[in-house]
């Protein structure tokens, strides 16, 4: 294994492991005013919530590494101490790619990578119309981490208002994922998008507790069968089936089908692994116990 002290490497490199191993990283497309009113607008991936009550967002424009400038952003929100937070879809994510471009001060990225300006409600920079949601934040602190390149600036941002477009909502008014279409960060020139085959769901561990991991017999913990996941899964449940619903599965029409299937009496453990395996995948934890218990009354 490659072990690091961050004090014995060049700061590009330790940069390039830092944005490669923690991502991937939802994107701040962050709109500010620079002195003389022009508008302003670059992505930045040091960013993410971190309070709801109240509404905090944080993101940090690091100084850059090859020559220590601060950006634009950095400058301007230190003159006027007001952001609008838009998110960046799969749709946007080229002309947000073309807005990180260096452009001199001054220059309107609005303009250079073609998104379009609307005025915001409670603060003075613009919103992005193409972003599926838009969050208007008062910048409540500025925290420079260091003076060096490299060095972060956490802008600490309090939403005061949010806009969503209907069109990305589900029937009950949440967010849907996958119409959300979010993209994120990651190293070098890569980014993931956060949709379709990418998205799938982990239920929270139960408000009461799960039998864990520990409690899992030897035999079907160190199985070569099932991973790490479906340990987990298995280790989340509040209690193990009980004898009589053991039975009455075995007695089940479903049963039978999966002994067919899977050749359960035939292949022995590694059977009865693949098959509480296939359900786990189906995320039907309790049809897997059941299975994995079987042979035990």
């Amino acid at each position: 294994m490659l072990t690091i002290n961050p004090k014995d490497i060049a700061t590009p490199k330790l940069h390039s492991y830092l944005l490669s191993a923690v991502a991937p990283r939802p994107i701040a497309f962050a709109s500010t005013l620079n002195e003389d009113g022009t508008p302003n607008l670059s992505p930045f991936s040091f960013y993410n919530v971190f309070s709801s009550n109240p509404p905090i967002a944080i993101f940090s424009p690091a100084r850059r590494v090859r020559n220590n400038t601060t950006k634009h952003t950095l400058d301007n929100v230190k003159h006027l101490p007001e952001v609008v937070l838009n998110a960046v879809n799969y749709d946007m994510v080229q002309q947000m790619s073309l807005s990180s471009t260096e452009y001199p001060y001054g220059v309107n990225e609005f303009e250079k990578a073609g998104f379009t300006p609307v005025p915001s409600e409670l603060v003075k920079p613009f919103r992005v119309k193409e972003s599926p949601v838009q969050m208007e934040c008062i910048v409540k602190e500025v925290i420079a981490l260091g003076n060096e390149g490299g060095a972060g600036n956490l802008i600490v941002c309090e939403i005061v208002k949010i806009h969503i477009h209907e069109s990305i909502l589900d029937s009950v008014g949440n967010i849907d994922q996958h119409k959300i279409d979010l993209v994120a960060r990651l190293g070098s020139d890569w980014y993931s998008r956060n949709s379709g085959n990418a998205l799938f769901e982990v239920p929270k561990p139960l408000t009461s507790l799960g039998i864990g991991v520990d409690a899992i017999p030897a035999e079907i913990r160190n199985s070569s069968i099932l991973t790490g996941n479906d340990l987990g899964k298995l280790g989340n449940v509040e209690k193990l089936p009980t004898a009589a619903d053991i039975d009455n599965y075995i007695k089940s029409a479903e049963y039978t089908l999966v002994c067919d299937e899977f050749k359960l009496k035939q292949k022995g453990p590694i059977a009865i692994h693949e098959a509480a395996k296939h359900f786990l995948n189906k995320n039907d934890s309790a049809t897997a116990w059941k299975i994995l218990l079987s042979e035990t009354i």
